[in-house]
């Protein structure tokens, strides 16, 4: 998956840590749809960010948006 399926559209990150835990929210801004993945707080920012970003294209894909 990449980041070119959703270039140009506008995506919300959301990042709560919980103990040892980070929960990552991404949602698409024009549609609504929201994916949530979880991973140990060391894994950094950016991985989690991506690993979330490549749920939500995903879920994009699965229903024929993008």
């Amino acid at each position: 998956m990449s980041e070119a399926s959703v270039s140009g559209r506008e995506i919300f990150y959301e990042i709560r840590v919980i103990g040892g835990i980070a929960k990552v929210s991404a949602v698409d801004a024009a549609t609504g749809i929201e994916a949530i993945i979880q991973g140990p707080r060391s894994s950094g920012e950016a991985l989690l960010k991506r690993t979330a970003l490549n749920k939500l294209i995903y879920l994009l894909r699965k229903q024929g948006i993008i």
